[in-house]
């Protein structure tokens, strides 16, 4: 059975953090690759784990999964965009 999630990867110090988003699943390295296995690493894991604990249809249905043959299948984005906000946010005053 396969799995698929969206990853984003950024650089925090001298390290690289890699997020499964879906899954709310993070771990790094020192470089984008390891980074990247490593998180294939937790997220594997985790998915293992949470099927030991009979969580994981219950994880994987609030992430938005669906399952498709021998494929669990990922939400369907509509959109992913950087959002700008200023702050500090200020309040009205009546």
């Amino acid at each position: 059975m396969e799995i698929q999630f969206t990853t984003r990867i950024f650089k925090e110090g001298r390290s690289y953090v890699a997020q499964a988003l879906e899954l709310d699943v993070s771990s790094c390295g020192g470089s984008k690759d390891k980074a990247l296995r490593n998180l294939k690493e937790a997220v594997r894991l985790f998915l293992e784990e949470a099927e030991k604990m009979n969580t994981l249809e219950q994880i994987l249905e609030e992430a938005g999964y669906g399952r498709r043959k021998r494929k669990i299948a990922r939400p369907n984005f509509i959109s992913v965009q950087r959002v700008t906000l200023p702050l500090p946010l200020t309040h009205a005053k009546a």
